[in-house]
C-alpha cells in the first residue's frame, strides 16, 4: 500500500519522516514547497510530491493513507479529508484542535460509505489522554465525569505554537451535560497528583474535550494542563482581552514572536524531557476511579504512536468511519508505545 506524509518539512512531519525510514517503511513525502519538500526526500531516500491542498484530490489518486502534518489544522484538515474521502484513502492527522476532531467526526457517515478510516489526533495530542480516559470508564463503566490533565516538558514546535495563538481568542472549552460549552481561559484550577509530583494544573480547551466523549459517553470533560502559579494570573489577565486578541494584527505580532524562535525541541532537549498524564472519573452514586501515565518527551511520543496507526491500517483491512485513538486501536495503545508506562486504575 503507498501512504504520504503531508506536511513532511515541518518540525513533526520531518520528524516522523526520518523515523519512518529507520524503521524501513518508505512513505511518498508530500507539501506545499516545491524546493523544501525535494529536498528533504532527496536526503533521505523517498519519493517526493509536492502539491497544494486545492489540488489535493488528483494528487491522491494512487495513495491508500494520508499522515496529514501540516497545521494549522483548522485551515488544512477539511480539504485533506475532502480528498481522502473522494479518494478511498485513510485520514490521519496530529491535530489537537477541537474544532477539527468535531468536524472530522461529522463526516463519519461519509467515510463509512467510502469506507476510509478517519482519525484525527494520532499524537501526543491525543493518544496517552484518550487511552487513560478510556482504561478509566472501562474500569468504572456509570462515569458521569471525566477529568484529564498533563505535564509536558521540552517547550512547543513553532506550529503547535501558532495553533495556541490562535486559540487565545475563543478561550477555553469544556464538556457540560453532552454539550461542548466555552468558558474563559484558564477557567479552573485545581492541585493533580501526578505520579511523579502534585502540581497545580489549569483549564485548557485540549482535544479531549471532544474525543474523550466520542470514546467513552462520559458527558462532562474538562481537561487541565500543569503550569506555573504566575500562568493562571497571566492566562485570567489576557482573558479579559480576548476580543482584542482575535484581532488581525495582534495574531500577526504574535506569530512573528513564535517564527523568530527555533522551529522546535532539540533532540538533546527531546531526549531529556517525557510527560505524566492524570486521569479520574466519577459516578454520580459517588464512586471515583483515578490513574496516571507517564513517557518520553510528547513529540517523541507523537512519532511512535503516528507510525504504529499507520501500519496497523496499512497491515489490517479495518472498516471506514470516524475513529479515536482508543477506538481504532484499544485502550491499552499508549502502552504498548516505547517506555510509555501505566498505572492501573485504583480508587480515588
Amino acid at each position: 500500500m503507498n501512504w504520504l506524509i503531508y506536511g513532511a518539512y515541518g518540525y513533526t512531519g520531518e520528524l516522523i519522516a526520518r523515523e519512518a525510514v529507520a524503521r524501513g517503511m518508505a512513505p511518498v513525502l508530500a507539501g506545499r514547497d516545491r524546493e523544501r519538500v525535494t529536498a528533504l526526500a532527496e536526503s533521505l531516500g523517498l519519493p517526493a510530491r509536492p502539491f497544494s491542498l486545492d489540488s489535493a484530490a488528483e494528487a491522491l489518486k494512487d495513495i491508500d493513507l494520508v499522515l496529514h502534518c501540516a497545521g494549522p489544522f483548522s485551515e488544512t484538515s477539511a480539504p485533506m479529508l475532502e480528498a481522502c474521502i473522494q479518494q478511498g484513502a485513510h485520514y490521519l492527522d496530529i491535530t489537537g484542535e477541537i474544532d477539527v476532531f468535531e468536524a472530522a467526526w461529522r463526516q463519519s457517515d461519509r467515510a463509512k460509505h467510502a469506507d476510509v478510516v478517519v482519525c484525527p489526533g494520532v499524537g501526543f495530542d491525543v493518544v496517552p489522554t484518550d487511552c487513560l480516559a478510556a482504561s478509566l470508564v472501562n474500569a468504572l463503566p456509570a462515569a458521569t465525569h471525566l477529568s484529564l490533565a498533563f505535564e509536558g516538558g521540552g517547550g512547543f514546535s513553532r506550529g503547535t505554537a501558532r495553533t495556541s495563538i490562535k486559540g487565545l481568542g475563543t478561550g477555553g472549552r469544556v464538556r457540560r451535560d453532552g454539550e461542548l460549552v466555552r468558558v474563559p481561559l484558564a477557567w479552573k484550577t485545581r492541585r493533580v497528583p501526578f505520579a511523579h509530583a502534585e502540581r497545580q494544573a489549569m483549564t485548557i480547551p485540549w482535544g479531549d474535550v471532544f474525543t474523550a466523549w466520542v470514546s467513552t459517553g462520559v458527558p462532562n470533560v474538562e481537561v487541565y494542563m500543569a503550569v506555573p502559579p504566575d500562568t493562571v494570573k497571566k492566562m485570567r489577565w489576557m482573558a479579559k482581552l480576548r476580543p482584542l486578541l482575535g484581532l488581525g494584527w495582534v495574531q500577526s505580532m504574535l506569530r512573528r514572536r513564535v517564527d523568530a524562535a527555533p522551529p522546535g525541541p532539540s533532540e538533546k532537549t527531546r531526549e531529556a524531557t517525557g510527560v505524566e498524564v492524570w486521569g479520574e472519573v466519577t459516578s454520580a452514586d459517588g464512586r471515583c476511579m483515578t490513574a496516571t501515565l507517564s513517557g518520553p518527551n510528547g513529540y517523541t511520543m507523537t512519532v511512535d504512536a503516528a507510525l504504529a496507526i499507520t501500519a496497523h491500517l496499512l497491515e489490517n483491512d479495518i472498516e471506514g468511519g470516524y475513529y479515536t485513538p482508543s477506538l481504532l486501536m484499544g485502550a491499552d495503545f499508549a502502552t504498548t508505545l516505547p517506555n510509555v508506562t501505566q498505572r492501573p486504575p485504583t480508587e480515588c
